[in-house]
């Protein structure tokens, strides 16, 4: 089942080592999750834990979704590791989201690239109201409602 362990493979071939060599592009997706794994389990390099786990959840949007708990039950994802995870995701959501808080929002395009990212991560509906000063900034999001708003 197991190629061979990280140690036992050649030093380019690494993940971290190949970030340092080579940058975060030359990465998989795998050796990138790999990284936040650190480690595998029995019968399974990191890399191919990184790769079952994208295999299960099919894109980052789904494995963005995924909660401490139901992660930790993977085998081979404890709840460190699963908290690292869910950490990084929503770090990245953040990223993506920290242009938008300082420019004049007067769209719905904007408004949407603004929360699109994170409302497309979410299991279950929910309504949120965006609250601008007079100049269009954004002051804060509150998250009105959830769960579905047809029942």
């Amino acid at each position: 089942m197991s190629q061979l362990k990280i140690r036992e493979m050649p030093e380019e071939e690494r993940p971290r080592e190949k970030l340092l060599a080579r940058g975060p592009d030359a990465l998989t997706n795998a050796e990138l999750i790999a990284i936040l794994l650190r480690t595998g389990r029995p019968g399974m390099n990191v890399v191919e834990v990184a790769r079952e786990l994208l295999d299960r959840y099919k894109s980052f949007a789904e494995l963005s979704r995924c909660s401490v708990k139901e992660l930790s039950e993977i085998k081979g994802i404890g709840s460190a590791k699963a908290l690292e995870l869910v950490a990084a995701f929503n770090l990245g959501k953040r990223f993506a989201q920290e242009p938008l808080s300082q420019q004049k929002l007067d769209s719905p395009e904007l408004i949407h690239e603004l929360l699109g990212g994170e409302m497309r991560m979410l299991r279950t509906e929910s309504l949120r109201v965006v609250l601008l000063d007079t100049r269009y900034r954004l002051m804060r999001v509150e998250s009105v409602s959830t769960g579905s708003m047809n029942e």
